[in-house]
């Protein structure tokens, strides 16, 4: 009996089935620090206890975009170990803040299969929820993956795309219970900018950029325990190029919108998001951001904005899409999502 783990092929999925992810991961305070060691994290609320505390929370969280990394991490060897490519993000919802010393592990369903039409691969779709310790729900998202075949001859699976949400409704969005933004510190938090001062359609060019190392990439996918063989072993590709893994990518963009997003505090909404090409060592990654839309909360004083983070490898800002509606070559991600800010 074989001992080893080759990981899923697109024929060992069934709609419905439900895959229990190993392992359990308890987070510390020291995540905090080494997740601000690799990305230019400096959103007050993930960097200070008493800033969370004045903004009504017993201490800072985890960074919500590190609490997903762990999330998604133990999802790997089951569902995207063999993938040719991460597709998308959808119905993404942050339900609860992690604190150090929580517990999260992570449960996927199959919503959907889709056999390509080259017979080698096919498209999975999964609902992800990560728990933490208490058995709470902390967080839940949709994401759809191609996969390879083991065996090309394996018949096709009945074809079942579930219909996802292309907006999460602002009234669905969970906002941190005691989260309270009225004695909010701008001074400390970094910039003066609110809630009200963004309008819908308004771009911003983030201006800073970061080079990507080889070395951090590799640290920052083995601290989520991600094991997809595409970001370590320089010998899966033909080019010989470890492929960066996208959520470095996406940590990074949102790190580096803080210039000009300094109080988007919380994330708290994933409405979509594309891997729209491919990103290796060497390349300096900058970002833009676009508001999509505002919305009010019953939370005192804390507004949502909706808000469309583009990544590129440093294109010319503001530039998404050519006239024949694909992503131009310059971009590495579209990432749609919803933000907490002080009114």
């Amino acid at each position: 009996m074989a001992k080893t783990n080759p990981g899923r092929f697109f024929e060992d999925y069934t709609l419905g089935q439900v895959i229990e992810h190993a392992v359990p991961r308890t987070v510390g305070a020291g995540e905090r620090a080494l997740y601000h060691a690799l990305y230019p994290a400096r959103h007050a609320l993930y960097s200070s206890d008493e800033f969370a505390r004045t903004s009504g929370l017993p201490q800072s969280p985890l960074d919500d975009l590190a609490a997903f990394h762990v999330v998604f991490g133990k999802t790997v060897p089951d569902v995207s170990l063999n993938a040719v490519a991460n597709l998308g993000y959808a119905e993404g919802r942050w339900l609860k803040p992690v604190y150090a010393g929580d517990t999260l592990r992570s449960s996927s369903e199959v919503i959907g299969l889709k056999q390509n039409s080259n017979g080698k691969t096919g498209v999975v779709y999964v609902r992800t929820r990560g728990m933490n310790q208490r058995d709470e729900v902390v967080m839940e998202y949709v994401r759809w993956v191609m996969v390879r075949k083991r065996d090309i001859n394996a018949p096709a699976p009945e074809t079942v795309v579930p219909e996802l949400s292309k907006v999460i409704d602002p009234a669905d969005l969970v906002i941190p219970e005691g989260l309270n933004f009225t004695g909010y510190d701008f001074a400390q938090a970094g910039e003066a900018h609110r809630w009200g001062d963004y309008e819908t359609g308004e771009t911003i060019d983030h201006v800073d950029g970061v080079t990507l190392e080889e070395a951090e990439h590799m640290m920052a996918t083995r601290l989520w325990q991600n094991t997809a063989k595409v970001h370590f072993d320089a010998t899966f590709r033909p080019d010989g190029q470890r492929l960066i893994y996208g959520g470095h990518i996406i940590s990074l963009a949102r790190t580096l919108s803080f210039n000009g997003l300094a109080n988007a505090q919380m994330i708290v909404g994933l409405n979509g998001g594309a891997h729209a090409n491919p990103a290796f060592s060497g390349l300096t990654v900058k970002a833009w951001s676009e508001v999509l839309d505002k919305a009010e909360t019953s939370a005192p004083g804390v507004g949502a904005i909706r808000l469309r983070l583009v990544a590129t490898k440093g294109g010319e800002p503001f530039a998404l899409k050519g006239e024949d509606g694909k992503y131009q070559p310059d971009v590495l991600l579209d990432l749609d999502y919803w933000a907490l800010m002080p009114m």
